[in-house]
């Protein structure tokens, strides 16, 4: 199927129940998760006696495609303008942007001559190491209060909402990129195709493309239902990618997997007609395994959300056994995840006293939906809880280690996903 054929046969189709890439109908249930406000939309003290909007969370996987999606209930530009989540609060995410410029400026041959462009910077997270390296960079970020930040840090940026447009503009001004990047935004984009065409548009004949997003397979092994949200409108497999990408002029040929966020892809892409890359055997190995899974039928989507539903009975176990023991329980950490994971399983502050948070951003707000309170991580300290569940669960490692101290009193962590398990405070 050509580009242009894609785009027509979606656009003819606008109503819901298509599919975002192929324009298919689709019925096929992945998971309900019921209903869940934007995992975002922390509140003020004001908006607790206000109304929450809640909107379903009902996962749908098209029987032609393969492709994982949600219903667009909230416009894009409603969600992002205005954006709560700043990248640089995490450590290990930080050296994850590092080891990547390093990485690929090396594989590529970047330098002083050459213009990467990151979508979606946030706030200058990963552009910042480009800039340290002396490789002209740009960020694209459409909320202003995120790109803000990254100005501040050396990173241009503009804030705009990335398309074809936009794309456009650039190549005419003579600003095709030799390396275009875009980490956890392929979910976030509601015009699948327009977004794709954009990035094929601002590649430089020979230049790459990677794209870095967490992977239908390991969501599924894992249980990581708690990255399904409305700010997430697509999840992907490799399979899917790649042809989503076929369709718009563009090569997959090569592929990394990660551990970050659960476990994610790293995928490299070129114009098709590119010489200069060819496809390396980890593609195929990746498709192997996800045709191993099912995922290349809907076979492999059936069993799923039985999976969800054990994991949320493990962790309610789990809290009302602390609750009847009349034991302290504390969270760390506001990701938007915790809205998904927390309305999903009917927890709130019967069940988590508080939260704390690195962010300012968050600090002295609330969780949507179930109201906690979100603190600065001193409050662990001076509150001393029994147990501290971790919401970034992705990032138990680093926040075990910041948390240790928890030991001192007896303190243990309690870990949700892929099922809740409990795991002490190692003293130094």
């Amino acid at each position: 199927m050509t580009t242009t054929s894609v785009l027509q046969e979606v656009d003819v189709q606008k109503a819901s129940g298509v599919c975002h890439f192929c324009g298919a109908g689709i019925e096929q249930t992945f998971v309900d998760l019921g209903m869940s406000p934007l995992c975002e939309s922390y509140l003020s003290s004001a908006d607790l006696n206000r109304g929450e909007t809640f909107y379903p969370l009902h996962v749908y996987v098209c029987g032609k495609c393969f492709l994982v999606q949600l219903e667009e209930y909230e416009s894009a530009e409603n969600i992002f303008s205005d954006y709560a989540y700043f990248s640089s609060f995490s450590d290990s995410w930080l050296k994850h942007a590092d080891t990547y410029c390093g990485n690929m400026k090396s594989r590529f041959g970047l330098d002083e001559k050459s213009f990467v462009v990151e979508v979606a910077s946030n706030d200058g997270y990963l552009l910042q190491y480009f800039v340290q390296r002396n490789v002209p960079v740009l960020g694209i970020e459409p909320a202003a209060n995120v790109a803000k930040v990254a100005v501040e840090k050396g990173v241009p940026t503009l804030v705009r909402f990335f398309g074809t447009e936009l794309a456009s503009e650039l190549a005419e001004q003579g600003r095709s990129a030799d390396l275009v990047l875009g980490n956890n935004v392929l979910a976030q984009v509601p015009n699948l195709n327009d977004f794709v065409e954009g990035l094929k548009i601002l590649l430089k004949p020979e230049g790459v493309l990677t794209l870095e997003f967490p992977h239908l397979l390991k969501l599924i092994e894992h249980n990581e239902f708690d990255t399904i949200y409305h700010e997430h409108f697509s999840y992907f497999s490799l399979f899917t990618t790649v042809k989503i990408m076929e369709a718009h002029g563009l090569k997959v040929f090569d592929v990394e997997e990660l551990a970050s966020h659960g476990g994610s892809l790293r995928v490299f892409m070129c114009r098709k007609e590119a010489k200069t890359h060819p496809v390396e055997p980890n593609v195929a190995k990746v498709i192997a395994d996800e045709k191993a899974a099912g995922l290349c039928d809907l076979r492999g989507y059936t069993t799923f959300a039985r999976q969800v539903k054990e994991t949320k009975l493990a962790l309610l176990e789990v809290l009302i056994a602390a609750a009847r023991e009349g034991k302290r329980v504390a969270a760390y950490g506001a990701p938007g995840k915790s809205a998904t994971l927390l309305n999903y399983c009917g927890i709130g502050k019967d069940y988590i006293e508080f939260t704390v948070d690195r962010s300012p951003y968050k600090q002295g707000r609330f969780l949507p939906g179930t109201h906690i309170p979100i603190y600065h991580p001193d409050r662990i300290r001076e509150m001393k809880p029994d147990y501290v569940v971790i919401l970034p669960w992705n990032l138990q490692s680093e926040i075990m280690k910041q948390l240790q101290y928890i030991g001192e009193w007896g303190g243990q962590f309690i870990v949700p996903i892929p099922k809740a398990v409990i795991l002490p405070a190692e003293r130094s």
